[in-house]
């Protein structure tokens, strides 16, 4: 995308069967296309953050929004990285067909509920979000309190007032994913706002998240996120409090 050169064959294609089509969606560095086929004129539009630069560098007329996972303005629907395109398809779904559907296929997916478009591109969608949780808000509201603990099935089941075996099935038959997997994305939540918005030292934050060390920390994000702490507290907050 640094050097996007946009096929003449292919802008043409693109403006010819805009005005024909209802909607236009593209994912990652494929917003340079609709860009160069005047698709995205005044109108906000996502990339993956990586080349957001190079989108309003090369189409100032664009509305570039660094942070969301997907936008919607009228007919265009612009997604971030690969992942955030799930995203989308899965707003398109929600608006075609229910929320009920979009959750649904959703959990077939494997994937946690879907995100919105507002979210942040590197905000972890939490299964605690789903609009259909609220048998767990309780429990959820507890662990978001109590993540410095160990936080086992056992733990949680009573403090869910169920047994074990009970909890972990009717969790999972829920949510569509399992209590570990729900506390794994609520600690990383916590460690990215912690990163945004203190200058808290990462020691600091694997403590109270529950990650115990700082390694622990490191590797999870490098894992999920793709980068380190540093980078992304350097990115969201302005806070260079380490640079690894």
């Amino acid at each position: 995308a640094r050097n996007f050169h946009a096929p003449p064959a292919l802008v043409n294609w693109i403006v010819r069967r805009a005005p024909r089509v209802r909607r236009i969606c593209s994912v990652c560095t494929g917003a340079f296309l609709l860009a160069a086929a005047g698709q995205l004129q005044g109108k906000r539009a996502a990339t993956h953050w990586e080349w957001v630069d190079r989108l309003r560098e090369l189409h100032p007329q664009v509305d570039v929004d660094a942070d969301k996972i997907f936008i919607n303005d009228g007919a265009i629907w612009t997604s971030a990285g690969v992942s955030a395109g799930i995203d989308l398809t899965l707003a398109l779904i929600e608006e075609d067909y229910g929320h009920h559907v979009a959750i649904e296929t959703a959990r077939q997916m494997v994937m946690f509920i879907k995100r919105s478009g507002g979210q942040s591109q590197f905000s972890v969608p939490l299964a605690a979000q789903a609009r259909e949780s609220g048998r767990f808000d309780a429990l959820h509201t507890w662990v978001a309190a109590n993540l410095h603990e160990n936080l086992t099935v056992d733990r949680l089941a009573e403090q869910a007032g169920m047994t074990p075996r009970t909890f972990a099935r009717s969790y999972v038959s829920q949510l569509g994913r399992t209590p570990a997997k729900m506390v794994e994305a609520m600690r990383l939540e916590a460690a990215c706002r912690a990163l945004e918005k203190t200058t808290l030292p990462l020691e600091t934050i694997a403590a109270t998240t529950g990650y115990v060390e700082e390694q622990n920390l490191r590797r999870v994000f490098q894992r999920q996120l793709g980068v380190s702490p540093g980078q992304y507290r350097s990115r969201f907050s302005g806070h260079v409090v380490d640079t690894a």
